[in-house]
């Protein structure tokens, strides 16, 4: 066995000790080691322990891009354990040679690892993944989250899919979605966004007011104008400061 054999056997017991810094300097130091690790360290995703499978997941995405295609084989793995931590790192490392791959798995049959695919495309943020994870607002696993994703990656092929959302039952979504919408900047949003300003939700209401200021919606007046009895404060506050920008001006002012 060689000496560096020797210290990656040393550092992945290391990984197994109930202290936790020494538990983080054997990451740190898996991680300088660099390639001569990896195939050992892939094979923790299956250990029984998540705190080991996540140790083992940062060690990797220490290491860098050399992890990404042992990464991209491990997302094939029979272990949904192990696709689940291989689309996390995947989606640290943000190589994109893991965007399709990671589109494949949001139909993945485990609920983790469709989770850990989107989020891992979330941080990644290739706007490839859209239609994706649109698909993936179907899902009432990983709706919520798809939701989210969307946000932060604005595109117009979304605006319906996330009306759709907006209009749905589930108030995460309504949430991102409204926020979403305004983001992505497409008028075809408007009517939905000023129907959300009735939702029950407060944090719907809010969001969907700032969209309709950041779409510059001059017809959302009319709208707007109840928001500013509010029950929430953060709503009044919103609706004022829509109703500001979109050139209204009180009565009495």
């Amino acid at each position: 066995m060689s000496e560096t054999d020797r210290r990656i056997d040393q550092l992945l017991a290391a990984l197994r000790d109930d202290n936790e810094a020494l538990r983080d300097h054997a990451v740190a130091s898996l991680g300088q080691i660099g390639p001569a690790a990896i195939d050992r360290l892939i094979n923790l995703f299956a250990d029984e322990d998540r705190v080991i499978r996540e140790a083992a997941r940062q060690a990797l995405v220490q290491v860098g891009a050399p992890t990404v295609e042992p990464l991209l084989e491990a997302l094939r793995d029979d272990d949904w354990a192990v696709r689940e931590q291989a689309a996390a790192a995947l989606g640290r490392l943000k190589d994109e040679r893991a965007i399709a791959p990671l589109i494949a798995a949001l139909k993945d049959r485990d609920g983790a690892v469709r989770l850990s695919a989107v989020e891992a495309l979330e941080k990644i943020g290739d706007p490839r993944a859209v239609e994706g994870l649109m698909e993936a607002l179907q899902d009432q696993t990983v709706r919520e989250e798809a939701a989210r994703a969307l946000k932060k990656i604005p595109d117009p092929r979304a605006v319906d899919g996330l009306l759709q959302g907006l209009a749905g039952g589930n108030w995460v979504v309504k949430r991102h979605a409204a926020e979403a919408l305004g983001l992505i900047g497409d008028t075809r949003a408007v009517e939905g966004l000023r129907e959300a300003l009735r939702d029950e939700d407060w944090l719907v209401r809010r969001n969907a007011a700032e969209s309709l200021a950041r779409l510059r919606d001059s017809g959302a007046v009319e709208a707007l104008l109840p928001l500013l009895e509010d029950e929430n404060d953060m709503v009044r506050e919103t609706a004022e400061g829509a109703l500001s920008s979109l050139g209204w001006t009180p009565p009495n002012a």
